[in-house]
């Protein structure tokens, strides 16, 4: 399968932004998804999570409240809704199908290209 992400952008302290992965190539609907980031100089870290048939979403602890997961099989996309955004959040975001569920880059076997996203304080 694959990955297209889009959505990325400049956004100030407190604001919103949708991020969206489109997928291609092969049935969407068998593949967990994942959105993860990666900040300049870090690793790349799980952010949100979302089971095949979109009935289960999980988050890392740093966004949880304020991120949203879904997904929509008929329109093969998976979305991360962003509130409340701060600083820290600042990373290239991706996304990624996989056949495990799972909140580790590892088992994920289809990426996207990233998204730039940047949080000005």
């Amino acid at each position: 399968v694959q990955l297209q992400a889009s959505g990325g952008g400049l956004v100030q302290a407190g604001g919103s932004l949708r991020l969206s992965c489109a997928a291609s190539g092969r049935t969407f609907s068998n593949y967990h998804m994942g959105w993860f980031r990666q900040a300049p100089g870090k690793e790349r870290e799980f952010a949100a999570g979302i089971t095949r048939n979109g009935n289960s979403t999980y988050y890392a602890d740093s966004v949880k409240g304020r991120f949203t997961i879904f997904r929509d099989n008929a329109k093969n996309t998976v979305y991360l809704q962003m509130n409340s955004l701060q600083p820290d959040d600042t990373a290239v975001y991706y996304c990624a199908a996989g056949r495990i569920r799972a909140p580790t880059p590892e088992p994920y076997d289809h990426w996207g290209q990233g998204t730039q996203v940047t949080v000005s304080s």
